[in-house]
């Protein structure tokens, strides 16, 4: 692991005792990796033999709130803060429950890819994106190098304002918006040899807008530049974008991964080893990107996740696949009744086929371990989908007025359902040209169907609409 002359032999018993843990270690990793997606989701690295050895036989992970480790003398200290050894040292570095939860997605999202994977979980998705795409954003070139990304432009109002307030008008970082992110041409003219990465949002929130994940990994790797993903209206239950090569993928795990509702969190996965032309002594940044991030500008910024946060999310996570096929299968129900209704213009739902991108959307989206009964994958497309209603914005307003059963809120993924309308919520501050843009009209209520009997959620929907 590490030079023996640079240190001495106290540092360097600790250095070999870590080297027989981490043998250890990756044949268990090896051995979890060929368990099933629930299994894995259930128990993660954490087993029968940890629980009995060091946590008095605890079911269920042990909840860490405590700030920082102590160290059984100077060397084993100084091992653990020069990065010799495994260490959480302290929680805004790292966590043992943090931990846990990291690991459980760096497997789920890299299950039955061919890839292996590593995951820094922090305090919100939006930290997840802002640590990501920071890490991508430096000059090569002394002088005035202009550096630039390539985005879809349908994305969420946070990261929209993100990209457009923080690193266009903050930091003078072109950004080249595609307008039709399914359209390949579009993505290849906008890319030259400053473009640090690709960067997209499958499915899009609220407006469902999709892409070739597939060819937009080609595309990237063509020019030796990542492509970035934000999955997680998918979730690594329904699509896993690391099967098809893309480098980092990004959760806000407060939506469907926490269902429950009761924590914020946020995850970036990557792919083992990323693609990327930025030189950096640091060997990590391509090898293992998300520990890279974590071992420097993570430490160095702060955006720690809470533990609390991270049991919360890591209890949710366990019938991952289960609440999403659910879900899912409600939320078709629920955009099959809407399609019909002669209130509501348009559905957004990659489920329906009548949906423009349903097709695209097909070949990707797929309920993990599932099977049609013709040994292939049943699709399955989540719980968001947005509709519009007729007529006037005052409309949809007074529709959303009158919801009973579904709240009205800013969230999503939930295990309740929940709505929005995203021009005065969500977008609100995307101003209306940037809005008409993305297509996101006031007309648009956006509704992410929970766990409930989808007949009285389409009962509640058919009493807000007959007041109209």
């Amino acid at each position: 692991m590490t030079d023996d002359h640079l240190y001495g032999p106290g540092v360097m018993k600790y250095v070999k005792e870590a080297e027989k843990f981490l043998v250890q270690k990756e044949k268990q990793i090896a051995r979890i990796k060929k368990l099933k997606f629930d299994t894995i989701a259930v128990h993660g690295l954490y087993t029968v033999e940890e629980a009995l050895s060091q946590n008095q036989g605890s079911v269920i992970e042990p909840l860490y709130l405590a700030t920082a480790q102590a160290y059984r003398d100077s060397d084993e200290m100084e091992a653990a803060l020069a990065y010799l050894i495994p260490t959480w040292c302290y929680t805004r570095i790292a966590n043992p429950t943090t931990y846990y939860l990291e690991w459980v997605l760096a497997l789920l999202e890299g299950y039955q890819t061919g890839y292996d994977t590593s995951c820094l979980v922090t305090a919100s998705g939006m930290s997840a994106i802002m640590l990501a795409v920071d890490s991508l954003l430096v000059k090569q070139k002394e002088g005035a190098e202009k550096i630039n990304f390539v985005s879809s432009f349908q994305l969420y109002g946070g990261t929209f304002q993100h990209f457009t307030v923080r690193k266009m008008k903050e930091r003078g970082i072109e950004i080249r918006w595609v307008d039709h992110q399914d359209d390949v041409e579009e993505w290849k003219a906008k890319i030259d040899e400053n473009t640090r990465f690709l960067y997209s949002e499958a499915p899009s929130n609220p407006q469902q807008s999709f892409c070739d994940v597939k060819a937009l990994v080609e595309l990237a790797h063509s020019w030796e530049i990542p492509f970035i993903i934000d999955s997680t209206c998918a979730t690594p239950a329904l699509m896993r974008p690391i099967a098809y090569g893309a480098d980092i993928v990004i959760h806000s795990l407060t939506k469907s991964i926490t269902s429950g509702g009761l924590a914020i969190g946020g995850a970036l996965i990557s792919r083992k080893p990323i693609a990327t032309k930025i030189k950096n002594e640091n060997p990590l940044f391509k090898q293992s990107f998300a520990e890279y991030v974590k071992f420097l500008p993570y430490r160095d910024n702060g955006p720690a996740a809470a533990p609390l946060n991270a049991l919360f999310a890591l209890n949710d996570l366990r019938t991952l696949r289960s609440k999403m096929d659910l879900v899912s299968a409600n939320s078709e129900k629920v955009a099959e009744y809407l399609s019909q209704h002669p209130k509501v213009y348009q559905v957004d739902y990659l489920g329906l086929e009548s949906f423009s991108l349903h097709n695209l959307a097909k070949k990707f989206m797929k309920l993990v371990d599932s099977d049609d009964g013709k040994g292939k994958e049943v699709n399955r497309y989540g719980h968001l989908l947005s509709f519009r209603v007729d007529g006037p914005p005052q409309n949809a307003r007074k529709v959303f007025d009158n919801l009973k059963i579904i709240f009205r809120a800013g969230d999503m993924g939930r295990i309740k359902s929940i709505a929005t309308i995203p021009a005065i919520s969500t977008h609100l501050q995307q101003g209306e040209e940037a809005r008409a843009k993305a297509d996101v009209p006031p007309q648009m209520i956006r509704l992410c169907v929970g766990a409930e009997n989808p007949d009285d959620i389409i009962a509640d929907l058919d009493q807000a609409l007959g007041s109209l």
